[in-house]
């Protein structure tokens, strides 16, 4: 997240009432992990705080660093699973194999991040408004652009019009990031997926049910 320790953790609060609400528009079992999203990053600028709070000397190095590994851990291994798995569980039957092509990458992609992660060295350093990860990475930019595929091109070959657009405006921020600052993109990017948390709940609020839906709501329990 950009900024500061402050900035993350009101963040991550407002987030968090964000993913209260998505989970509470949950219409049927397919949109929960995709409810889940927000929940992910709200716990991930919470995370964040504690090593902001680490690298300007509040807490200790045995607090921060393990948070920095979480919080690496989380966008690197989480993130690229879970966002086309998410996608892929919204889709009609019919057209999931082309999502799951995704989730099968995604998790490539998280074994060998998180591979890289535990056997090389991590650091953190704040740098200017943001804190800069350095991990030693094999191949690093050929990663980033994989990732992005994962994380973006799921979204987009979406039968779903409004997600198709969210993919489509995710790619032109992940780009705008990566050219304002390379070095900082992993907290960048993590900032802008904070924000993304408001279109999820939007579209659960107002995505169209369908006759599962409806039996779906009336199966829950507690509910008339």
């Amino acid at each position: 997240m950009c900024f500061s320790a402050e900035a993350d953790l009101v963040a991550a609060g407002i987030v968090g009432i964000v993913a209260f609400d998505s989970m509470r528009h949950v219409r049927r079992p397919a949109e929960f992990l995709l409810a889940a999203l927000p929940v992910v990053f709200a716990a991930h600028a919470l995370v964040e705080t504690f090593v902001w709070w680490g690298l300007e000397g509040t807490v200790t190095r045995a607090v921060w660093r393990p948070a920095a590994w979480v919080y690496l851990v989380v966008a690197f291994a989480v993130l690229p699973v879970l966002v086309p798995l998410a996608v892929g569980a919204l889709e009609p039957v019919a057209s999931r194999r082309r999502i799951w092509m995704f989730t099968g990458l995604g998790t490539g992609v998280a074994l060998l991040l998180t591979t890289m992660l535990v056997r090389g060295s991590m650091d953190a350093v704040i740098e200017g408004h943001h804190i800069a990860y350095h991990v030693d990475l094999w191949q690093g930019p050929a990663l980033a652009l994989v990732y992005v595929l994962v994380t973006c091109g799921s979204l987009l070959l979406s039968g779903r019009k409004q997600v198709r657009a969210f993919g489509a405006i995710n790619l032109l921020a992940v780009g705008l990031l990566a050219w304002f600052d390379r070095n900082g993109f992993v907290s960048l990017w993590c900032a802008w997926a904070a924000v993304t948390s408001v279109a999820i709940a939007v579209h659960l609020r107002h995505a169209t049910r369908e006759p599962s839906d409806v039996r779906f709501v009336r199966e829950r329990p507690g509910l008339c």
